[in-house]
């Protein structure tokens, strides 16, 4: 699962469609990245993911569930199957999103793309919206799940 703190989530209140967008491109280049380096998978990955936006306590709480393959093709068609119980290192996923996420989010605000209003209206400063991002550079956004494991005859 792929998340975001609540501050980014109140920003991705505001601003659905620029975020959640920022949200499935940061998600899926990241599991990409990662699934398709050597000293984790080696291959192309497929599979789905689903927005959330609201969590169970029914507040605003945006995440991306990722439903994919237990393993990866590669370049020459054959498949890479992944460790028992082990897809891809949450650590680094962890990292290389939310490194991603940042990264999209002030490319957002720098381009004007992002808007600011009621609660959230000094972040339409860059020294306000600097300093939200410094405190977000510091969270894990990504939470891991199990694996469900194929059953054996």
């Amino acid at each position: 699962m792929f998340t975001v703190p609540a501050a980014v989530g109140a920003v991705a209140f505001q601003n659905k469609a620029v975020v959640y967008a920022i949200l499935f491109e940061a998600a899926l280049w990241t599991l990409k990245t990662i699934a398709a380096d050597r000293r984790h998978l080696g291959g192309e990955i497929g599979g789905i993911a689903i927005l959330h936006s609201w969590g169970q306590a029914l507040t605003h709480h945006p995440h991306i569930h990722c439903l994919i393959p237990g393993g990866a093709l590669a370049q020459d068609g054959r498949w890479i199957a992944c460790r028992p119980n082990f897809f891809l290192p949450i650590h680094v996923l962890s990292r290389l999103f939310r490194r991603r996420f940042i990264e999209r989010l002030v490319q957002a605000h720098d381009a004007g793309e992002l808007s600011f209003f009621e609660d959230l209206l000094a972040l339409n400063g860059p020294e306000a919206f600097a300093g939200m991002i410094a405190e977000q550079r510091r969270i894990n956004i990504v939470y891991p799940v199990s694996p469900i494991a194929p059953r054996r005859a």
